[in-house]
């Protein structure tokens, strides 16, 4: 499978095309949508998620509530647009462009995106370096977990540690429930309660919030991926999709970042035999040498603070080259719950990727029996 995305942050939508996906996928706006409202959730989120409010449309390659196996375009409207209309116009003229940007923001793209591109008035870049990009991602996402439920594979995300803070309970697929009506998608509510006064605290002050992330998912077959070709490997492929992800600075499997602090006697996962293979532990994260080994995945991904500040660093105006403060341009105070939920839909998409990859199928009932078939070999290899 491959997608494409285009759009920019205020421009009149954005779109995406879905390439490989199987026929006769039951596919759907509620299969998109709720995930979409999750993306935009979360304490510290900005007031663009109340003047957004996203929805897909499936303009191609679903008829009848299924798909055709022809490429399927989803289509997100940015409600905002029209207050940006001559601003983002592609007409030639209007220059000088309102809301043009020439202070360069420390941490963003603009000083070497504007560099590359030959951009002196910033809004070229940020436009499409904006994390409004990753709304297009999600509704991606969001299908490739469709298709990964109807494999019987399950996934979740919660918030390990929100601005130093961190969740004393560990994660319990009995809590999905709480996770989910937690607006920091954490069920150690006393962690929460003292996550929400940080975020106050750091936006009295004008300052912005990171943490870290975990996703999981269960009922992965053995040997997605591959230990044959350095980019077959499914970790490498699972850390380049995530550190694609705007704000997101590292990635780790199961708690590697422990491990290399201990001996191998006590990171390495005992394998025994009972009626199939099973390991004692899961340190490795339910990834070896590249490959799926039948345990739960779970994949640790940490996000800095987010680069625009309501009390700004100093920085350069790119035109005259005069010192000056950063720009500001409208944000949030955290978006750690929210980045759990893209994470989510994004490593969803390597997963069924490598599925189709190891199990081919134009349709999906071909795809379900030969998966079904292959974890029947497991219990009896």
């Amino acid at each position: 499978m491959r997608f494409l995305t285009a759009g920019e942050s205020h421009g009149p939508q954005l779109t995406a095309i879905i390439e490989g996906l199987p026929s006769q996928l039951p596919l759907g706006k509620i299969d998109i949508d709720p995930w979409l409202r999750k993306r935009q959730g979360g304490y510290g989120r900005g007031r663009r998620m109340v003047i957004e409010t996203d929805e897909a449309q499936i303009a191609s390659g679903v008829r009848s509530g299924r798909t055709t196996g022809a490429p399927v375009t989803l289509i997100i409207a940015n409600k905002d647009h029209r207050n940006w209309t001559e601003i983002m116009s592609p007409e030639e003229g209007g220059e000088p462009r309102k809301k043009a940007l020439t202070d360069a923001r420390p941490g963003h793209a603009d000083l070497a995106g504007g560099i590359k591109y030959r951009h002196k008035d910033l809004r070229d870049v940020l436009e499409r370096a904006s994390a409004r990009e990753t709304a297009a991602r999600v509704a991606v996402g969001s299908v490739a977990l469709k298709l990964l439920g109807e494999l019987g594979v399950q996934g979740a995300n919660h918030v390990v540690s929100l601005g130093g803070i961190e969740a004393a309970e560990g994660f319990d697929w009995n809590n999905l429930e709480a996770i989910e009506d937690s607006d920091l998608r954490t069920a150690d509510q006393d962690a929460a309660a003292r996550m929400r006064e940080r975020i106050d605290a750091a936006k009295a002050s004008g300052d912005t919030l990171g943490g870290i992330l975990e996703v999981r998912f269960r009922g992965l077959p053995v040997g997605l991926g591959s230990f044959a070709h350095y980019d077959r490997k499914l970790d490498g492929r699972i850390a380049q999709v995530c550190l694609s992800l705007q704000a997101m600075k590292g990635v780790e499997i199961g708690r590697a970042f422990e491990q290399a602090r201990i001996p191998g006697s006590a990171v390495h996962d005992a394998v025994r035999y009972d009626a199939g293979y099973t390991r004692d532990t899961n340190r490795a994260g339910g990834l070896e040498a590249g490959m799926t080994n039948g345990e739960e995945l779970i994949v640790r991904v940490a996000m800095k603070p987010i680069a625009t500040l309501m009390t700004p660093l100093p920085t350069v105006n790119v035109v005259t080259h005069e010192a000056s403060d950063a720009a500001r341009e409208r944000s949030d105070t955290t978006a750690v719950p929210a980045a759990g939920v893209i994470l989510q839909t994004i490593i969803g998409w390597v997963l069924a990727d490598a599925m189709l990859e190891k199990f081919g199928g134009d349709t999906l009932p071909e795809l379900q029996e030969r998966v079904a078939a292959s974890r029947a070999y497991e219990k009896a290899y």
